[in-house]
């Protein structure tokens, strides 16, 4: 068996990987360095900070829910590598458009700006949209059954690490560094796209519907009535309903309630890159290449437990002075700092332990012709959680409450997952 850091050095996997990697980075990249600008430099309200962060990351989830279903079509009746090139290239065009908000709303013009930017988010939807069931369905097609689980960790770990990239670069590079930066990782994504070995339609054509109500539920439907998958994408779908909500409060919470700047925030959110990436390797050490929710339950209580310490700490945490933010330095070298650094990385670790055998399961459960629609439909799902999510924090921010407090509504969040991971180990294992 080929081990699963052995699988970067086979033809038949690396360029999928770097194309992957290359296309998480850019998007984190421009997401990340869009909404620091806007928190920093845009906003000076902790609440509007939240909704412009909920808009955007709403914003970016309307094309799963509306195009995931027509997505799982195209990609388990075309060639997938195909389908990649198409993606990269259009890529090119997004990051134009987006770049060129940065500059506007860096330049003055700021309404126009912003809408240019949401709508560069609005594109990268799309475009993440019709990549994303293509970067787990073309796995079993490229790789040997008991490569699976491995090759998916490995996905879902360098998915982390380049949003990890991005996030820092994001936080110590200019706004028209990140304008140009983008520009550049996009040129180099769309040439390792082109290298993704052939992954042509093994099933029979299938006859596409264009409508994306009828074509969302018709698959969705022919899903979700298999419980195990039922009970996975639940899972799943709790895990980035949870993860939305922190993405839209935790760089308002960085900047009020840790009271550092931007560096800061992107010192923490690579920490929950980094951690989410040791657990996506630690959780396939431990399974040895076993599909298994064995240590699912586990895993989101722990994570359950992290937040609620985190809750704890925050809320303990002493601020910088009135009218100033800690920097990199001044935030490292706080006595707090390395407990809330060490619980972030734990909430992070524990999530990917959580999730990535659960993607496992959505490729290898059913036949490989019909892969690339099971994770759109997951998709579908997921984007609806998250979508779900945001809003409840507009809801939650417009009623007045404060970002920390949040972390509670996820603890509990945590704990129905770990009930519906706890049903599907049952049914599964």
């Amino acid at each position: 068996m080929i081990s699963a850091l052995g699988l970067l050095k086979q033809r038949r996997f690396l360029p999928l990987f770097v194309t992957q990697f290359l296309g998480a980075f850019n998007d984190n990249l421009f997401k990340t360095a869009m909404v620091l600008f806007a928190t920093y430099s845009i906003f000076a309200d902790p609440h509007m900070e939240s909704n412009f962060n909920a808009l955007a990351t709403g914003l970016s989830l309307i094309p799963f829910f509306l195009l995931s279903a027509l997505s799982g079509q195209l990609a388990d009746t075309t060639d997938k590598a195909k389908i990649i090139r198409i993606v990269k290239t259009a890529e090119i065009g997004i990051m134009l458009f987006g770049a060129a908000g940065l500059m506007m709303a860096r330049a003055g013009f700021t309404s126009f700006g912003i809408g240019m930017m949401l709508a560069a988010v609005l594109f990268l939807g799309v475009h993440s949209t019709f990549f994303g069931p293509i970067k787990y369905a073309i796995l079993p097609q490229h790789l040997e059954d008991d490569q699976v689980l491995g090759g998916t960790g490995l996905v879902e770990a360098g998915t982390y690490l380049a949003i990890l990239l991005g996030t820092i670069v994001a936080g110590w590079i200019s706004v028209e560094g990140a304008a140009i930066l983008v520009l550049v990782v996009a040129g180099i994504g769309w040439i390792a796209g082109r290298c993704v070995l052939p992954a042509p339609r093994l099933g029979p054509k299938l006859a596409l519907n264009y409508n994306p109500f009828t074509s969302s539920w018709r698959l969705i439907n022919a899903t979700m009535h298999i419980p195990r998958l039922f009970l996975a994408i639940c899972a799943i779908s709790f895990f980035w309903a949870i993860g939305a909500v922190l993405i839209v409060v935790f760089p308002p919470l960085v900047k009020n309630v840790l009271t550092a700047d931007e560096r800061v925030a992107s010192l923490t959110i690579a920490t929950f890159s980094i951690g989410v990436a040791i657990g996506s390797v630690v959780i396939n050490t431990l399974l040895k290449g076993r599909i298994s929710a064995r240590y699912a339950p586990a895993s989101v209580i722990a994570m359950a437990v992290c937040v609620v310490a985190f809750w704890v700490e925050a809320h303990n945490f002493i601020p910088a002075p009135a009218g100033q933010l800690y920097g990199i330095a001044d935030f490292l070298t706080h006595p707090q700092s390395v407990l809330i650094m060490a619980t972030l990385a734990a909430i992070a670790i524990t999530g990917g332990m959580f999730v990535v055998p659960l993607y496992a399961f959505l490729t290898t459960t059913v036949t490989k012709d019909q892969t690339a629609r099971t994770v759109a439909a997951n998709n579908v799902v997921n984007s609806g959680a998250m979508v779900a999510g945001s809003l409840l924090v507009i809801g939650l921010s417009l009623a007045g409450l404060h970002n920390t407090d949040m972390l509670l509504m996820v603890a509990i969040m945590c704990i129905v997952a770990a009930w519906i991971a706890t049903k599907l180990h049952r049914a599964c294992d």
